[in-house]
Parts: C-alpha cells; structure tokens; sequence
C-alpha cells in the first residue's frame, strides 16, 4: 500500500522505541481504511521485515504500558457505571497517565507525525465497542445523557450525567414566600440564629415547592430554577402563570412522570404548576432573555378621598406612555443605580372606595409597579400619583398575565 511505503523509514524508527502493534498503528491511525490500529501496526511490522529489518512486538509497551490489554475490565467498569443510571444514550471517556500523553506527543513532535490518532481517542472507541453489548443503549456523540469516564490507572469510572431540564409555568399564591431560594443574609447559607439553623430568609420557596419533589423522583443531586423575570415576594403570580424551567443535576432517572410531578407539586396551598415538558439546555437562555409584556392588578390607596371620573381620567392618559425609572430606593443595595427607559402600554381604574382603587395595567418588561404608582420620591418620572395630584401606594400587587407564546419545537 502507498501509505506503507510512504511512512516505512519512520515506522521503522518508531518501532525501534518498543512500540506495541497498536501504538504503532495509531502513529499513522488517520491513514489506510477499513482497519483497526492493531491491524494497521501489524502490516507495518510486516512490512519492515520484508524490507529486512526486525521489529519484533515488544512484551510490554514503551508507550501505552499494555494498557489495553485491560479493555475488558474498563468495559464492564463503564457498563456497570452507565447501567446505574436510567438515559437514553452514552459516550465513553477516559483518563490516562500523564506521563503517557507526554511521551505520545514527543514522538509526534520529534517524526513530524500530522496523522496520528491520540491514544485516549483509540481507548474511548474501543471501549465503548465492547461495553455497548452490556449496556443496550446507542452511543451519542454530540449531546451525550451520561459520560462514563475510565480512568485507566485504577479502573474507576467517573459519571458525567447531562441535567433534565423541564419547562412549564407557575402560579404564586402566597405573598410570604420567594421565587427562589433565598439564602440567609447573615450567615450567607451556612445556618445561625437568625435563620434557624436553615440557611435561609424563607423557609420555603416556588423553586423548592416543586424541585424538592422533582429531586426525589429523579435522584439527582440539586436543583436550580429559571424563571422569566420574577415577581416581588409580595406580589402573587396568576393567569395562566409565569415560564419557568427547573433544572436538575446528576439525575439518576430522567423520564420521570411530568404528570405526577405535577400532581404532587400543585399539592400545595403556596404555589401551582402547569404545562410541564422537557426541554434542551439551550432554553434556558432563552427564558433568559426573554422580555414579554405584562399585565398587572394593583389594588392602590390615596393619601385622601378622590375624584373617580379624575382617577379614570389619569389612568387613561397612561396610553403608551414613555417613564424613565431610576433604580428603586427599595432595590438600590442590590442593583446598578440607572435610569431605565419603559413604556406603560395602558392602563385603566375601578373605584373600590373613596380613597382606594384597582388598578389594570400592561408595560413593557422590567417596569417596576409599585414605583410608577408612587413616583419613588421623583425617581419615576412621570407617574401615578404625580398625575392624580395625590400621593398613592400600592397595597397588594398581583401580576395576571405574561405575554409569551413558547417557541414551537421539532
């Protein structure tokens, strides 16, 4: 063959450094077809005794160690560890002594090797041929569920489990409880008095309210929750509720049963959960950045009786009304002081009482309620109680509605 005659002069040198049949054959694994590199090394020790020089198989290799003559003990090693765990496909990598890599990439550097197949490269496919017949499931290069991991100097497999993501919406019912886990201010998470010993402002969460039960029925190891936007803690969640997708890592069961997680999360008094479906990792970015109107209901009390043709008025004249808000006194120890530019897209007023009144109203995302209602102390300009000619304050926020249509998905 070509490629044989080709490369013989280095082949030669190369199996003078005690190269066994494989290693060998991997110096030039990107050349020939159709062959494994114990194959391909063997026809170029061939060749090399034709040509009448002796390049006997050394009994143990000056590269690899004999490191493969122990597939079959890191093949059952990766089956086991791979069948620990409920997926659809798997991906075998491995480790191997540094040392090893060091001299492989000598000996491509010093022979001017551009076609030699790394060593790590040939064990992961070999491997993954002898384990697949154990673990019954395809192989998957590009988004891999589990990653078995061998290193081969002790044999010890090390799982890489992919994170379930599931999408859905939530509802909030509860005006005492976060979005997500909220850690101690205090001790920052690690306990003390203040918070009990939990770690936590809250005792409870939405995130915790359905990722606890999530947790328990896959048998991951944590959960974390992306939601679009978040709502006040005060401030309750309803309509048809707010996306969300809950991620949980190292799951040892993935196609968990979304009705019964729903079922057993909606259980609660606190929180609602609809809609739940998988989704790709790439989601939750577009949860992110995702920015959809909203609708809101405020219920608003004046500093004193007012005139309800004048509240309907004012509200009125909100139609795509241009605010700019400065970073709220309220939220100020935790975000950037700036002036964000928002629009209010209407809104309309229902008299409840003689100093109090609902609000309805639809902005733009990222626009703060109970500030444009109040005017923050100038800080959101124009505003509500500007408008009135009376100081007003929102006494309970809800929001009822987000303005997303997910993303059809093949």
């Amino acid at each position: 063959m070509d490629w044989i005659s080709e490369n013989l002069d280095k082949a030669e040198e190369l199996a003078s450094c005690g190269l066994c049949d494989r290693c060998l054959g991997r110096m030039f694994g990107k050349l020939g077809t159709c062959m494994t590199n114990d194959v391909r090394g063997r026809m170029l020790r061939a060749a090399i005794s034709e040509n009448g020089k002796t390049a006997p198989a050394p009994e143990m290799c000056g590269l690899c160690e004999n490191v493969f003559d122990l597939m079959d003990r890191f093949a059952c090693a990766v089956a086991e560890g791979v069948n620990s765990v409920r997926s659809d496909n798997f991906l075998v990598g491995s480790r191997v002594e540094p040392e090893i890599s060091d001299k492989e990439k000598a000996l491509w550097e010093r022979y001017g090797l551009e076609n030699a197949e790394p060593i790590k490269t040939e064990l992961n496919r070999e491997i993954g041929k002898l384990a697949l017949p154990m673990i019954n499931r395809p192989v998957e290069f590009k988004n891999p569920q589990v990653v078995a991991c061998i290193d081969t100097r002790f044999a010890d497999v090390v799982l890489d489990i992919a994170p379930v993501f599931i999408a859905g919406r939530y509802l909030k019912y509860s005006r005492e409880i976060p979005q997500t886990i909220w850690p101690c201010r205090v001790c920052k998470g690690k306990g003390c008095p203040r918070c009990h010993g939990t770690g936590k402002m809250y005792q409870t969460s939405v995130q915790e309210v359905i990722g606890d039960i999530a947790l328990e029925m896959s048998g991951g190891e944590e959960h974390f929750f992306h939601g679009m936007g978040r709502e006040d803690i005060d401030a309750r969640m309803l309509g048809e509720g707010r996306p969300f997708v809950l991620e949980i890592s190292r799951p040892r069961i993935r196609d968990i049963d979304l009705d019964d997680l729903e079922r057993k999360a909606n259980a609660s008094d606190l929180a609602g959960f609809t809609r739940l479906h998988f989704v790709p990792r790439d989601s939750v970015q577009e949860y992110k950045c995702a920015d959809p109107d909203k609708i809101y209901k405020a219920r608003v009390k004046s500093d004193g009786k007012v005139n309800k043709e004048r509240v309907i008025e004012v509200a009125l004249s909100f139609k795509n009304a241009h605010i700019d808000q400065r970073t709220p006194r309220r939220v100020e120890h935790r975000r950037a002081d700036l002036v964000r530019k928002r629009e209010v897209r209407w809104v309309e007023a229902v008299m409840i009482g003689d100093d109090e009144f609902d609000l309805t109203l639809s902005t733009e995302s990222g626009t703060y309620i109970k500030e444009f209602v109040s005017g923050d102390d100038g800080r959101t300009k124009p505003n509500f109680s500007d408008a009135l000619g009376v100081q007003c304050l929102v006494q309970t926020l809800d929001v009822i509605a987000i303005n997303y249509q997910e993303p059809t998905r093949d």
